[in-house]
């Protein structure tokens, strides 16, 4: 199996199986968001402790395969992370899908490294791009107690 076989099944499999896709008890922060453009809505949930360690997360939401797979991945990769450190992991997510770069974070395992490259791909199709990153933006307006839905579109 050559790695966008692989990547193209690891994307699937998160799609169909969504990790996380549930409301987590005792969650502290929330926040919502939408991508008008192709119907996604996403609502992360979190729970941070008192030092901004990501106890847990999770989501619920419908959309496309990509947007699912993106939030099942997000939260299976940010779980039990630092803030800082699920931070510095979005912006390397986000720097992989705009400008296609290398993920280059020690914090990740070669299997989390392997499962976030997979979503590498949606660089070729801009639209989709915005699938992709609706969960991690969603998470940092969680984080940081912003009020407003998270809009692709604005």
């Amino acid at each position: 199996m050559d790695i966008k076989e692989l990547y193209q099944e690891i994307v699937l499999d998160h799609g169909k199986n969504p990790r996380n896709k549930n409301k987590c008890v005792g969650f502290n922060k929330d926040a919502k968001g939408h991508n008008p453009l192709c119907g996604d809505k996403v609502h992360v949930y979190l729970k941070l402790d008192n030092n901004k360690k990501v106890e847990d997360i999770s989501f619920e939401g419908e959309g496309c395969a990509i947007s699912m797979a993106s939030a099942s991945i997000m939260t299976e990769t940010i779980k039990g992370k630092e803030f800082n450190v699920a931070k510095k992991i979005l912006e390397h997510f986000l720097n992989m899908l705009k400008e296609g770069s290398k993920l280059g974070i020690n914090s990740l395992s070669e299997d989390q490294n392997t499962t976030m490259m997979s979503l590498s791909g949606v660089k070729r199709f801009p639209m989709r791009v915005k699938c992709a990153t609706l969960a991690w933006h969603t998470f940092i307006h969680a984080a940081e107690d912003k009020n407003e839905t998270v809009n692709t579109e604005k």
